[in-house]
């Protein structure tokens, strides 16, 4: 006992003094010999910028007397957070481990760090589901005493029954309101944790054992980071979800010119529209302290006119009677109050800023600022009028709080002229007010903009964000509709889980689509932290499928005379088409092989895949009736879309060694296992705990080793393929649901074996071991358990 008291001080004194230098770089010039290896080889990173602190001191963003404590929690790292999927099948067993198990196991590691507290669930996110730990993501990763913590939350976020998100992050979602019949759109999704949370909501609002009528249209300018996208939500296993590869500002409406009797919708608008902009990222600073070296004021200038532009396409894009957040990971005031100043003097009364504070009051929050001042080239200034010429190129009178041009009274009719005001649309707002000569002018806008919400570092231990919630009343003017002229793109940091600075780029302003690939993100610095939730995007996930293929050289375009190209439906560079499957022969042998009844689980017409040649499919995908209707849209006006994932992916063709003919060569994937299991009437094998347990433990069990003889039988009954295994306490058959423990399984000749991952495998025995009771035996040995040994080739 002395020694393992002993030993647990040494480890809470490494774990304290690990706590203390979790932010550490190496050093460029540090020796590779290992004979100096005892000497540090590691220097903290700088938390100190002169400029940051003169600029927000001037823009007064948290009061005098606040501001040590501000900058105090800012040069601290970011506690980590992570949120519990509601439309997980354990979610309250998840929710009871936390409670039960770690909120007591840690808390001795919590005090010895000086903290009251190791986790809690945070007080404004409903129903206990978003938790906010007192350690940051680095010390869970690197501390043994954290290392079964670390290793429950690597598991659940890889099945996707938690999310690893920053906790202000959360908020967004929270205001928009959504019901499971909305169409969100989500402009510049990626990495996604958002976009899963709006699925989670759509999925948790709708009846259960039924599809929303909703959809989540989730998209990114890049295609490397839609895979990282697509990742994250594949894990919510729905048919309600299409991830597009556009720039926000270009994104198309696919708006037909009449009206048709084939389709329910003649364009694509939305109920809901989340505009979390591409921005200079100051605001996560806790978590990215490399940005302190980096952070200059001309980031935000830079980046004013491309999340104006982002946000007009948004409200463009809602229906009338919707809502939109704009949402930066900034303080700064220009990507902020100026950006929704703007889109308000635009939009006029057809867009109101709604008043939010009586929802989630627990989250403390602070009003949006009515006035502040531009800094350029180390300068400062408080009206448009006080701009030199030469600096009104990268100085624009839409970042000042009255957006308007004041011009002293004496200046020349040239002068106003050549102005500069750099604004995409001229409006009465915006026109030249004369001021008094040499009078300072103090700009306040006279906007409502205090309903704005900024979250600070230190109001409760988070990040810094901002947040802005828009009620499109009427049409916005006619003007305001048309694409904007500007050509911006915008890019995002690939390794962080936020928005990051944006730079401009020449594009295409029509809104048609064009065959030319993504620019590329630019290789980020080699000290940002990753999330353990992130992959690479060029891997293969788990099943060896690859989201995104290949570029193709796509097949000449159909010219009209005189006219530009117009790409063929399916023919975007790099993408895979999507099409409906439509060989009736397939999709009968599918029906009658699992028993699956089409009045009560229509396949014809909700399947696509992404290959033209039916003899050569390989996979399956199932859509709601949401989706179909978005596909049909974009098929009728020339597959304006550029869609790099749509729908679940139900079914995977499958072939087997022992080579025999199969009445059917598509087995159900482990996504799409959940939506369709209600349905499936055969090639079901109902199992006890005992042999479901030793299956998952072996991953292959031959038919004579079952520990109930009668499953012997059952199993040798089924016909070769693809089956069922659900979990069931009693002899009959059980009507699954929601509560319902099944996986995929192969039949072969000889044996029955698994076809979900090892990290599934390993949370269904975690979970199932929780309910079975510690007098039932031991674990069995399983000699092949670090593979998926199928009897397929």
């Amino acid at each position: 006992m002395g020694r393992g008291r002993q030993r647990g001080r040494s480890q809470r004194k490494h774990f304290k003094e690990s706590r203390e230098n979790v932010w550490k770089r190496p050093k460029s010039d540090a020796p590779d010999n290992a004979a100096v290896a005892d000497k540090p080889t590691w220097e903290p990173f700088l938390t100190d910028n002169p400029n940051f602190e003169e600029y927000y001191k001037e823009q007064g963003i948290v009061k005098a007397e606040e501001w040590d404590l501000f900058m105090e929690f800012l040069r601290k790292p970011l506690p980590a957070a992570f949120r519990v999927n509601s439309n997980s099948q354990f979610c309250d067993e998840i929710i009871s481990i936390l409670e039960n198990d770690f909120v007591k196991s840690l808390q001795a590691e919590a005090i010895e760090g000086g903290e009251l507290e190791a986790i809690k669930p945070l007080p404004w996110y409903p129903k206990n589901l978003a938790w906010h730990s007192n350690f940051s993501r680095k010390e869970i990763r690197k501390n043994k005493i954290l290392e079964r913590f670390h290793e429950f939350l690597k598991l659940e976020n890889e099945v996707g029954n938690m999310t690893r998100q920053e906790a202000v992050s959360m908020v967004p979602p929270l205001f928009l309101d959504v019901h499971p019949d909305h169409f969100v759109l989500d402009m510049c999704a990626a990495p996604g944790s958002k976009t899963f949370q709006l699925l989670e909501i759509i999925h948790g609002a709708s009846e259960p054992g039924t599809l929303p009528n909703g959809m989540v249209v989730a998209n990114d300018v890049d295609f490397q980071r839609s895979n990282l996208l697509i990742h994250q939500t594949k894990r919510m296993c729905t048919a309600n979800l299409i991830v597009t590869n556009h720039e926000g500002q270009q994104f198309p409406g696919c708006r037909l010119k009449g009206p048709s009797d084939n389709l329910h919708i003649n364009q694509l608008s939305f109920d809901r529209v989340l505009c979390d902009v591409p921005c200079s990222g100051d605001g996560t600073l806790r978590k990215a302290p490399d940005i302190w070296r980096k952070w200059n004021s001309g980031m935000g200038n830079g980046l004013h006119s491309l999340q104006v532009i982002l946000a007009m396409r948004g409200l463009s894009l809602l229906k009338v009677g919707g809502k939109m957040i704009y949402s930066t990971c900034s303080m700064n005031p220009v990507e902020d109050e100026a950006v929704v100043a703007e889109i308000l003097r635009r939009c006029g009364d057809a867009v109101e800023l709604l008043d939010v504070s009586d929802k989630l009051p627990e989250l403390i929050r602070r009003p949006g600022l009515k006035t502040w001042k531009v800094r350029d080239k180390g300068g400062w200034f408080t009206s448009y009028k006080d701009v030199p010429q030469n600096r009104r190129g990268g100085v624009i009178v839409s970042m000042f709080p009255s957006g308007k041009n004041l011009k002293d009274s004496t200046e020349t009719t040239q002068e106003n002229e050549n102005g500069g005001v750099q604004d995409e649309y001229k409006e009465t707002e915006n026109s030249v007010v004369d001021a008094i000569p040499d009078e300072p002018v103090v700009e306040v806008s006279d906007l409502p903009l205090e309903r704005c919400m900024r979250i600070v570092p230190h109001d409760q231990n988070t990040g810094a964000f901002f947040i802005a919630v828009l009620h499109k009343v009427s049409p916005l003017p006619e003007f305001q509709e048309k694409p904007n002229p500007r050509k911006h793109s915008s890019k995002k940091n690939a390794d962080s889980t936020e928005k990051a600075p944006a730079e401009e780029a020449v594009v295409s302003a029509n809104t048609e689509p064009v065959e030319s690939p993504v620019e590329k993100v630019k290789e980020e610095d080699a000290n940002s932290e990753k999330d353990d939730s992130l992959v690479e995007p060029e891997k293969k996930n788990t099943e060896g499928e690859t989201t995104i293929t290949e570029e193709k050289e796509a097949n000449p375009s159909s010219q009209v005379a005189g006219k530009r190209k117009v790409p063929m439906q399916g023919r975007w560079k790099g993408f895979d088409p999507v099409v409906f499957l439509k060989e009736e022969t397939l999709i009968d042998s599918i029906k009658e092989f699992y028993g699956i009844k089409d009045e009560s689980f229509p396949l014809n017409g909700h399947l696509v895949t992404r290959n033209t040649d039916t003899s050569s499919v390989k996979r399956i995908y199932y859509v709601s009736k949401s989706v179909k209707e978005v596909l049909q849209l974009n098929f009728a006006v020339g597959q304006q879309l550029k869609i790099a994932s749509v729908g679940l992916k139900m079914f995977e063709r499958q072939s087997a060694k022992e080579g025999s003919s199969k009445p059917c060569s598509f087995r159900i994937s482990a996504e799409g296992l959940p939506v369709i299991l209600p349905y499936i009437t055969k090639q079901v094998l109902y199992t006890p705990m005992a042999d479901f347990k030793h299956l998952l433990e072996h991953k292959s069990i031959r038919f004579p080793d079952f520990v109930n003889p009668q499953l012997s039988q059952k199993a040798t009954d089924l016909v070769l393929g693809c089956c069922v295994v659900i979990l069931s306490d009693g002899e009959e058959p059980v009507k699954a649901d929601a509560s319902t423990i099944a996986i995929s399984c192969w039949r072969g000749n000889n044996s029955l074996a698994v076809m979900i991952t090892p990290a599934d495998c390993q949370e269904l025995l975690e979970r199932l071991a929780e309910r079975t009771p510690k007098t039932e035996g031991g674990s069995v040995d399983g000699n092949n358990g670090d593979s998926v040994a199928m009897e397929t080739a």
